[in-house]
């Protein structure tokens, strides 16, 4: 598999604590106890989103367009959260105890939302013959809503940590464990990716097939049975302290070049001119974004270095290093912008709903839930990223004669292309149902299932498991390869802030939507009641606001020039063809 999960395991791993005198501790038996509690949040966390939508409008007597907003604000805060987590581990607690505090956490969440389903003060009166349902009261919202909130902080803390941590269980002084830890992240990502699926089919079905009580119980059950076994091994566990902060650095190097703002930046300068961190191989800074390069710039050595040729202020002098860390990081933001919508599509609630509206039957006596259907694109992803790492690829550098390969920006391209094309799927096959619910009389009925067959939205499903492929990993690892190994922790949580800013964007063009075409048409595109809304025409719109987004990402990736992989690419290329001719 091309992809793996990547940690820098050099970072925050410099302490002493961390030598061979820990007393036997770490070591791969620590990595079961690691590795299970993050999947089992993952089945936890992934289990409750797809059917939320069903949840909010049955129980709780919401509109779509409201409900919607609240699972993406939901999943926005879970997607943000492990930034900030992950940013307190490293700088002021520790990767231990944030895993340990996100378990509980997520076990109390669990706990409170299922209370939601159990006790009937929790929740307001809905009778299911005629669908009526009182409006939820402030309390039960808030009760609900805090649900989400603790769940949230600890799914972040989790995910933000326990990889990280589980690295560290393997880590030496003086020795070379990186065929290990290769394995180790493999095996991360592989348990997560099967931890989703399990929670979109089986805690799905069961919510589907057993009722609400059940479905949120058996969350609680799995996060107390992980959260037990996590600090049994507490005793076997290599805890590290944790390492100065690197966004301090880059706070820093913004406070220096305002204070030197004034400055006239030399054309041609030496590295005696810049501060340099000592053993640094950056000696001069790049020609990008040179208003940053006064950060560095020396203009008093006695007053601003100490002796042993440190900065005096930090906040006056940065280092070259400190700068290109800072230019890097912001090179890449435009190209990580492009990310935002595609996030905002891949969250639509109103998948669930398109599917619960039609037939669902895999055969005569199985009807398959409509919030599993959303593990397909886990399943497609899979099945495409065998196909292209062990047929594709293999077959094409065969074909050619040498080895070949996209580069991570052509893949986050076509990623953004085959997400478009799935949004245009969606609208054509909501136009026939919605027409054929129409027909069969069924527009006034919310509830209804038409006699249209779900696995129509399987083309869909496939291109989004595609883009997944394509796109989301090249991303992890476009990000990973461009920014300094330092940021390696910045790198990896990138990903999930653009899903955090998606959330966002996909409720505010939800709102807007909802809001102007009931202005002017008078009736919703995104009705409660999906059959006389248009949820077609919504389709349509993201499609243009994708293939809008699409035409931005080229114009990106020409202004950003060539990658780091591009360009070493390029010079493969050349020495081939040099030793050739």
């Amino acid at each position: 598999m091309e992809y793996q999960l990547v940690v820098d395991e050099n970072r925050g791993m410099e302490e002493p604590l961390l030598s061979d005198t820990d007393d036997g501790k770490g070591g791969l038996r620590t990595l079961p106890f690691i590795i299970a509690n993050g999947t089992i949040e993952k089945v936890a966390s992934q289990g409750l989103m797809p059917s939320m939508i069903l949840y909010l409008t049955e129980v709780y007597g919401m509109k779509s367009a409201q409900a919607s907003n609240v699972i993406f604000l939901w999943s926005a805060a879970t997607n943000f959260t492990p930034i900030v987590c992950a940013f307190l581990a490293d700088s002021y607690f520790g990767r231990f105890p944030m895993v340990a505090a996100g378990s509980i956490f997520s076990f109390l969440g669990t706990i409170v939302l299922w209370l939601t389903a159990m006790i009937p003060q929790a929740r307001p009166f809905c009778d299911e013959i005629s669908g009526y349902c009182d409006a939820p009261s402030t309390p039960q919202l808030l009760l609900l809503y805090s649900s989400y909130a603790i769940i949230s902080i600890g799914s972040g803390c989790v995910q933000a940590s326990y990889i990280a941590f589980g690295a560290d269980q393997l880590y030496r002084k003086n020795k070379s464990n990186s065929g290990i830890l290769d394995s180790y992240f493999n095996t991360c990502y592989i348990s997560a990716a099967l931890g989703a699926l399990v929670g979109m089919s089986c805690i799905v079905y069961i919510q589907d097939r057993m009722g609400w009580g059940m479905g949120f119980g058996v969350p609680v059950a799995l996060m107390l049975l992980a959260t037990i076994t996590f600090f049994l091994a507490s005793p076997l566990y290599l805890k590290s302290m944790p390492s100065e902060s690197w966004c301090a650095g880059l706070v820093q190097v913004v406070f220096a070049a305002y204070k030197k703002r004034h400055m006239q930046i030399p054309f041609v300068g030496t590295s005696e001119i810049y501060h340099q961190e000592n053993g640094s191989s950056c000696a001069l800074p790049s020609d990008k974004l040179r208003f940053f390069n006064k950060a560095c710039i020396i203009r008093n050595s006695e007053e601003e270095l100490t002796p042993d040729g440190k900065a005096s202020n930090p906040w006056s002098l940065s280092t070259v290093e400190q700068v290109e860390n800072l230019k890097a990081l912001m090179r890449i933001i435009p190209l990580w912008s492009t990310g935002i919508l595609v996030s905002a599509s891949l969250n639509q609630s109103f998948y669930v709903l398109q599917v619960a509206s039609m037939d669902r039957h895999l055969t005569s006596s199985f009807e398959v839930p409509a919030g599993s259907f959303s593990m397909m694109v886990l399943v497609f992803l899979i099945i495409w990223i065998t196909l292209y790492d062990r047929l594709i690829l293999p077959l094409a550098s065969k074909c050619r004669g040498k080895p070949t390969r996209l580069s991570a920006k052509t893949r986050i391209g076509i990623g953004i292309l085959c997400c478009t094309l799935s949004l245009a799927v969606s609208a054509i096959v909501e136009s026939d149902r919605r027409a054929l619910a129409i027909k069969e009389g069924f527009s006034d009925n919310p509830n209804a299932v038409v006699s249209m067959s779900a696995f129509w939205t399987l083309p869909r499903y496939i291109l989004l498991g595609i883009e997944e492929g394509f796109s989301v990993i090249a991303q992890v690892e476009f990000f990973y390869n461009e920014l300094p190994k330092a940021m390696s922790s910045v790198a990896t949580s990138l990903l999930g802030l653009n899903s955090s800013v998606g959330n966002l964007a996909a409720s505010f063009i939800m709102t807007t939507v909802d809001n102007l075409s009931e202005a002017v048409g008078g009736r919703s595109w995104v009705s409660s009641n999906i059959n006389e809304g248009h949820s077609d025409y919504y389709y349509w719109l993201l499609f243009g606001l994708l293939f809008a987004n699409f035409l931005y990402f080229l114009a990106c990736s020409k202004s950003y020039g060539p990658s780091k992989e591009e360009s070493a690419g390029r010079s493969t290329a050349e020495d081939y063809n040099n030793a050739v001719n």
